[in-house]
């Protein structure tokens, strides 16, 4: 396991964090530094065709080693990190043997990792933790999805006795914020189906995720001298609020779980003259979803409508993009593809954990550009903060997952039932 820690941190200690207010790919100069490092150790270890094209997406090829065709198959996951916590001087701490109790974190700030907060942490009693020093976030999510695809290809290199077709290997920049698959050439890296190794919980296999849209919404306002504003100031912070309190009531990410949908506030900046509020839109249901973003249109109309004789112009303007969709869509006419991963999982003694994705992958982009792309568990946990932790044990049980995988495609048992089931 020295392998995967060493790799690893040799990753989360380079900041790659990501811009959503940068219009170039990758949205970070910065996270070239990863990118070349990552190009130089795939021909290290062995792997063929490996390229990074002018937008940073680096892919690699593993050539079969079997004379009967095969399906290509990909790993896919993400070198940035996310812009919502530093990334910056990541300290690793590696806590061997972990004895269930809290983490001191940072003694100096008094940041604890605690199982009393954090029950899952409980799961992982006896193994190697490896965690923030409380001042960063950790990067596991998706460093620990590259440390697991690139230790799996330099394991099936190095033991040739073991039977896979061709693999190619894909990272990509951007991922978190929702451009990880933009740029990304399905028809070059040319698969039949692929994984994304950025799941969470040792166990996961997911293939339905949200719907899922940004909504930027802009208040105007009037500003007047407080003491003469009676019936003239119109307070676009005050509209805001009220805009806010006509959205349901307990249907946010802290009050949902499992396939209920939310909207979440997450960034507000204004003042009287104009004021502007930023939230996602989430729903696993497509009918739902649209009458999610149909909502935020009545809202508006609602205000507008308020407000126009005063005010004269729409006060309220709001724009909504549609971001991803639910992969589910693609991925359940090639079931067969999670069923590999599944049988993969139950021969490691691994038990899946088959669920929605409350968020999404490169894979649910990838897969409504052509390549059905289900996620896979990477292992780490409390992404996007100064509590992310991964089990080094876990990590080393998604490498056993990807080798499985290529084994198990290599036989072709399901994808030639999949095919006589739809011949019937």
């Amino acid at each position: 396991m020295q392998q995967i820690i060493d790799r690893f941190i040799s990753y989360v200690t380079i900041d790659t964090e990501s811009d959503s207010s940068s219009e170039t790919t990758p949205s970070t100069v910065k996270q070239w530094d990863l990118a070349h490092k990552l190009v130089e150790e795939l021909k290290t270890i062995g792997l063929q065709d490996v390229t990074i094209d002018d937008k940073a997406y680096i892919m690699a090829t593993l050539p079969s080693n079997v004379e009967q065709e095969v399906p290509t198959i990909g790993f896919i996951s993400h070198f940035d990190t996310t812009p919502d916590f530093t990334g910056a001087n990541v300290k690793p701490q590696i806590i061997p043997n972990y004895d269930g109790k809290d983490i001191v974190l940072n003694a100096d700030q008094n940041i604890i990792l605690s199982p009393t907060y954090f029950k899952d942490l409980l799961q992982y009693k006896g193994q190697t933790l490896i965690t923030t020093d409380g001042t960063t976030l950790l990067g596991a999510d998706d460093k620990a999805g590259i440390t697991e695809i690139v230790t799996a290809m330099e394991f099936l290199i190095n033991n040739p006795d073991i039977k896979h077709g061709k693999i190619r290997v894909g990272f990509t920049p951007d991922e978190e914020i929702g451009r990880g698959a933009h740029h990304f050439d399905v028809e070059k890296f040319g698969c039949d189906w692929a994984y994304t190794m950025d799941g969470s919980q040792i166990g996961e296999l997911e293939y339905e995720n949200f719907n899922a849209a940004g909504a930027k919404i802009t208040f105007k306002g009037k500003s007047v001298h407080p003491g003469y504003a009676k019936g003239k100031m119109i307070n676009s912070m005050l509209i805001v609020n009220d805009f806010i309190n006509e959205l349901p009531k307990g249907e946010t990410p802290q009050e949902t779980k499992g396939y209920q949908g939310f909207f979440h506030v997450h960034h507000l900046t204004g003042s009287i003259e104009e004021t502007v509020l930023e939230l996602i839109i989430r729903d696993h249901n497509k009918k739902k979803f649209e009458k999610r973003k149909e909502l935020i249109a009545k809202i508006s109309q609602k205000f507008n409508k308020k407000f126009a004789k005063q005010f004269g112009e729409d006060i309220v303007i709001a724009e909504v993009k549609d971001q991803y969709y639910n992969m589910k869509e693609k991925v359940v006419p090639v079931k067969h593809i999670v069923d590999i991963a599944e049988k993969a999982m139950k021969e490691l003694g691994i038990k899946p954990v088959i669920k929605p994705i409350r968020g999404g992958t490169d894979g649910c982009q990838l897969s409504y550009k052509g390549l059905p792309c289900p996620n896979i568990f990477a292992g780490g946990h409390n992404f996007h903060g100064k509590y992310e932790y991964v089990p080094v044990e876990s990590m080393q049980k998604a490498v056993e997952v990807i080798v499985r995988i290529a084994e198990l495609t290599a036989k072709g048992d399901f994808i030639k039932k999949e095919v006589k089931s739809k011949i019937k």
